[in-house]
């Protein structure tokens, strides 16, 4: 395989993709390698992926590139004055594989398993949010696993506050003729756009290359050509530094950020001395206590005052959401009547109401008795208040008033998804179309989530009793009581005190306290397979010889390839065989031991757009069996014992 230009007479040489399927006429989109030496994907005229450009052992931006080695496969690219070009072959013979350009613009990569007599999957491309073009702006560093998807280089700050996704902006001038300007490293990295940079492959050492761009005021960063060997040649960027992708595990390249001297003090040691590090750490813990004392003494101020410090306080004030009135709420749902109420949890009981306006209202209503709902109060306003989504229940407004702490939401007409799957009266109102919308509609809301939200928040509880379906049966992730905010430069978290559904919990989150947004993927990849089977993970099934959970059961049935008879019987045989195995085969990839062999949402969302011998083969599934004397549907655990959870819960009817 050939891919490259003859830059004299002009003729390119590309993969190009079907229109369609049955359609074998070239589409728009094409995998070529541009004047610039970069690997790419064009859509016409339009650059839809970039691999970043070659560094003498592979495409800074083709993740996948060390596998192909490993494999067996070898590669070749030469550049001249008059050609570009880059050529793929096969260093043991017996190696057979296959790269495919699909319909959407995905790069695929396969190699023949003679053993198995399948194609098994290498990698492709794009593959995760990040591999956008120019995802976060110039200056900003797209973090695929990251908690905050789009960052700033060092010296850089967001335009305006926002989000990052508009880019970066420097926040201290270059001083160049004062020659005070100096380096940061950002390590493991795709290159930078390199069309407009000046690159030079001759035995250029990466200290001259360093010089080169300080003696140019218009030098933004630069970085070693080629990386194999010893390494030598030089790229230089004279302009905003756009599309950077940081990789996990160092399987990037190293980029050399200019920045002028001030940026640089975080990243020069203690050249100012140890004596303000001193007097800080005098300073720091005298403030703390003083701190201490004076907020006591507010409290206990504020409480001989109010009597208690939950009457009308402060925290009325904090919440940034319509306010609803007692005597509204009271009226609507007719004093909180039992032939309104919906259903109870850990945080108190939730009413059907209406407004004056016909508008229905769910309210949930906070509990006296509720150990930990006033925390989930407070977490589930700051996490879903400012999130806007068609598949994320939304939230109108509160009620703080009095004793009262209540959450008014848009009302479910059809309930939560658990209370039709797993009834048999109910079950058939479930076609496989609604089921496949459904499957869609949630992982659209996790991906908004875990990626394309102000910040990443991880769920925690997904499950099919917090997924709400309106009118029209499209889903609503609902109950944000636990979720996590991800801020900063967290990807993971660790907490001694897991809450949450068992069943539905990851192996790394149920065992170690370790959750992420991979922790999300394993909850939905279970719910994939319940709604699929119309079957709960936390039943019990029998084969031939032992009882065993769903997951079990759906891996016994994938490896003996019968992987069909999992779908719900009230479904009939009216359904698309290829589509509910590729949920399947999805579902499983899903629920994977590893946290890395799962995908993300966005990639995901694409495996369910691509045809299933083009998904990579699952291997058997992360078990977590947490049944026995504690087998109720929610428990917290607090690693030596395990209580019965007050957060998570399920609701029987719609609200």
């Amino acid at each position: 395989m050939r891919l490259g230009w003859n830059l004299t007479s002009g003729r390119s040489y590309n993969i190009t993709a079907w229109t369609s399927k049955s359609d074998p006429s070239p589409s728009n989109y094409a995998i070529a390698v541009d004047h610039h030496g970069q690997l790419v994907i064009m859509d016409g005229q339009r650059l839809h992926w970039r691999g970043g450009p070659w560094n003498g052992f592979r495409f800074s931006g083709a993740e996948g590139m060390q596998r192909d080695i490993a494999n067996g496969i070898g590669f070749h690219y030469v550049t001249g004055p008059n050609y570009v070009f880059f050529s793929l072959y096969l260093i043991d013979p017996s190696v057979i594989d296959r790269l495919v350009i699909n319909t959407s613009g995905t790069l695929q990569h396969f190699i023949w398993v003679p053993d198995r007599q399948l194609w098994t999957f290498v990698g492709m491309a794009p593959r995760d949010e990040c591999d956008s073009v120019t995802r976060c702006g110039p200056n900003g560093v797209c973090h695929p696993d990251g908690s905050t998807l789009c960052m700033c280089l060092q010296g850089f700050a967001r335009r305006n506050n926002s989000d990052g996704l508009d880019g970066c902006v420097r926040t201290t001038a270059l001083a160049c003729v004062n020659g005070t300007d100096g380096f940061a490293t950002q390590s493991s990295v795709k290159l930078p756009d390199t069309s407009t940079a000046s690159v030079d492959w001759s035995a250029v050492s990466l200290e001259e290359c360093k010089l080169r761009c300080l003696r140019n005021c218009s030098c933004t960063g630069y970085a070693q050509a080629n990386v194999s060997g010893s390494g030598s040649g030089c790229v230089l960027w004279s302009t905003d530094l756009t599309d950077i992708k940081f990789y996990e595990g160092g399987t990037g390249q190293d980029l050399f950020v200019r920045l002028a001297a001030a940026d640089l003090i975080t990243t020069t040691g203690r050249k100012h001395g140890h004596r303000s590090a001193t007097v800080a750490i005098i300073v720091a813990p005298a403030l703390a206590i003083f701190l201490l004392v004076f907020v006591v003494y507010w409290l206990y101020k504020r409480k001989k005052k109010h009597g208690n410090f939950s009457d009308d306080d402060s925290e009325e004030t904090d919440l940034d959401l319509p306010l609803f009135d007692l005597d509204t709420i009271t009226e609507a749902t007719q004093s909180f009547s039992l032939s309104n109420k919906l259903g109870q949890g850990g945080y108190g009981p939730v009413y059907k109401g209406k407004l004056k306006d016909g508008q229905e209202i769910a309210v949930k209503r906070l509990s006296e008795t509720s150990s930990q709902g006033s925390n989930e109060f407070k977490n589930e306003v700051r996490v879903i208040a400012k999130l806007q989504h068609r598949n994320l229940v939304r939230l109108l407004g509160c009620c703080v008033q009095a004793r009262e702490r209540m959450l008014i939401y848009e009302f479910m007409p059809n309930g939560s998804l658990d209370s039709l799957l797993f009834d048999p009266t109910k079950s058939g109102s479930l076609d496989w179309r609604t089921r496949y919308n459904i499957i869609v509609g949630i992982a659209r809301g996790l991906l908004y989530l875990h990626h394309d939200s102000r910040l990443r928040i991880i769920h925690r509880d997904l499950k099919a009793s917090n997924v709400l379906l309106d009118k029209d049966m499209n889903p609503k992730i609902s109950d944000f009581g636990i979720a996590r905010i991800f801020g900063g430069d967290d990807t993971e978290a660790n907490t001694m005190r897991v809450v949450g559904t068992y069943g539905y919990m990851s192996p790394e989150y149920a065992m170690d306290g370790i959750f992420s947004v991979k922790s999300d993927v394993f909850s939905f990849g279970i719910l994939i397979l319940e709604i699929i089977s119309g079957k709960k993970n936390r039943g019990v099934y029998h084969d031939s010889s032992f009882p065993v959970n769903l997951l079990d059961h759906v891996w016994s049935l994938w490896k003996e390839g019968k992987a069909l008879k999992l779908v719900d019987k009230s479904i009939g045989d009216s359904f698309p065989t290829t589509e509910a195995l590729s949920c399947i085969k999805i579902g499983l990839l899903c629920v994977q031991e590893r946290p890395n062999d799962r995908p993300t949402m966005n990639t995901l969302l694409k495996m369910l757009d691509s045809d299933i011998s083009l998904l990579p083969e699952p291997t058997e599934p992360g078990f977590v069996n947490l049944r026995g004397p504690f087998d109720t549907e929610s428990s917290s655990t607090n690693r030596s014992n395990i209580s019965k959870n007050t957060i998570s819960h399920t609701l029987f009817e719609g609200r």
